[in-house]
């Protein structure tokens, strides 16, 4: 089996395409899927890197993305059938569960979700992680209709589903954090771009003299002041990137694979108002280079990781 592999932590430099790597098994309540695509996510590389909440066994695999086909079911499964075309955002209970950069990948049965009809297996490989994120934390700040939202870093891979998420969930307007250069890709996501840094609360202000019914912080690093000067009485926020929020008032996600959101993000997609855009793709092969362009943290959208087909 191909698979990117790594035998101890560290930078891009340590990740391998080996050819014979064993397949992983199937146990009881798990699916093993035949990988089209996966992408790449800050959370791989810094697992990788050596996160110590975050242990691998080596030889490890990264990539906890992965769309595909189910290829095997193991026992007590129910509601999966072989042939099934689906994504995965793996995971282990609070813990990890890697191994999408590879032509086959284990699961739990529940961390599966349907494959949207509209989007190319490359597209669907970057959908879990970060859609997944942008349509729970959207939820759970309940962003409905009316609503004037902030999303910080809202360019990135996370940010740019946020965006469409918020405004299909009918936000009357989406304003987003992001540098100039960034500013004409929000107005094409449908946000009104403001520069990140000094002075946002004053920028924010001049867009929304009353305030912001919702901020989503996709950033942490110490917002949650700016977050609390531009919230409108009343308003409600919601932080992937610091737990502190929940001391200010806030929600605080943990991204958790769900089938039911999966669903509700791909009829998203599948009705044309949440789009999937890519950066770049790379081959297997070539993880080590995707892994440098993710870690530029300059990117337009979401890196995906061509694996089959």
């Amino acid at each position: 089996m191909l698979a990117v592999q790594y035998t101890e932590h560290g930078g891009p430099e340590v990740l391998h395409l080996v050819t014979d790597a064993p397949e992983p098994e199937v146990g009881p309540g798990e699916v093993r899927i035949a990988v089209k695509a996966s992408s790449v996510n800050p959370v791989d590389w810094k697992i990788v890197a050596g996160r110590p909440d975050m242990p691998v066994d080596f030889p490890a695999t990264p990539g906890r993305d992965a769309a595909g086909v189910v290829e095997s079911i193991g026992e007590g499964v129910v509601g999966w059938s072989v042939g099934d075309e689906v994504v995965t955002y793996g995971h282990e209970g609070r813990g990890v569960r890697s191994g999408g950069w590879a032509e086959l990948m284990t699961v739990p049965a529940d961390a599966l979700g349907p494959k949207p009809a509209t989007v190319t297996w490359d597209e669907a490989g970057t959908l879990p992680c970060a859609g997944l994120t942008a349509y729970q934390v959207n939820r759970l700040a309940e962003v409905g209709p009316g609503d004037t939202v902030l999303v910080h870093a809202a360019a990135g891979g996370v940010g740019h589903f946020a965006v469409q998420v918020a405004r299909a969930l009918g936000a009357s307007r989406v304003i987003g954090t992001a540098s100039a250069p960034n500013h004409d890709f929000l107005r094409g996501l449908g946000a009104e771009p403001v520069t990140y840094g000094e002075g946002l609360v004053e920028r924010v202000r001049e867009l929304a003299p009353e305030g912001v019914d919702v901020v989503i912080d996709l950033v942490g690093g110490g917002v949650v002041e700016q977050t609390l000067a531009v919230l409108a009485e009343g308003g409600r926020h919601a932080s992937i990137a610091d737990r502190q929020i929940v001391d200010h008032g806030g929600r605080y996600l943990q991204v958790a694979a769900d089938r039911a959101d999966f669903t509700a993000l791909g009829e998203l997609i599948d009705a044309g108002r949440v789009g999937v855009v890519l950066a770049a793709v790379f081959e297997l092969a070539e993880a080590d280079r995707a892994v440098e362009q993710s870690q530029t943290r300059h990117v337009q959208g979401k890196i995906a990781i061509h694996v089959a087909g």
